[in-house]
């Protein structure tokens, strides 16, 4: 094999593992979009962190888990890490997880009564 090839190669199955890891991350087929549904409540606990927030929220005995936008979207959309601290209500409006019990994916929340679209 040639030098030139062998370098074609390698970047070829780079791209391959590198693509399959970015629609592993942005695939949302995991979530029912025919069942969304809203979550009234207290946040309990927030990850404010890439590449997406994390919204902890205690709801009829559960602890749901809500996958939010990433952060740089969210701030430019006026929603704010101060916003979501624990204790404040909000109401969140998603589908829930196929594969993971209480965990839904965010499409927009509700905070003091500002409504934020994070998709």
């Amino acid at each position: 094999m040639t030098f030139a090839r062998l370098v074609v190669t390698a970047g070829t199955l780079f791209g391959v593992v590198a693509a399959g890891d970015a629609l592993a991350h942005h695939g949302w087929g995991s979530y029912d979009t025919e069942k969304a549904f809203t979550i009234t409540a207290p946040v309990e606990h927030l990850e404010w962190a890439n590449p997406h927030a994390h919204l902890m929220l205690k709801h009829d005995g559960a602890t749901w888990e809500a996958t939010l936008a990433p952060l740089s979207r969210m701030q430019a959309r006026g929603l704010s890490e101060d916003m979501l601290k624990p204790g404040v209500t909000v109401s969140v409006f998603g589908y829930p997880s196929t594969r993971t019990p209480n965990e839904m994916r965010a499409e927009r929340i509700v905070v003091d009564g500002k409504t934020v679209e994070l998709r």
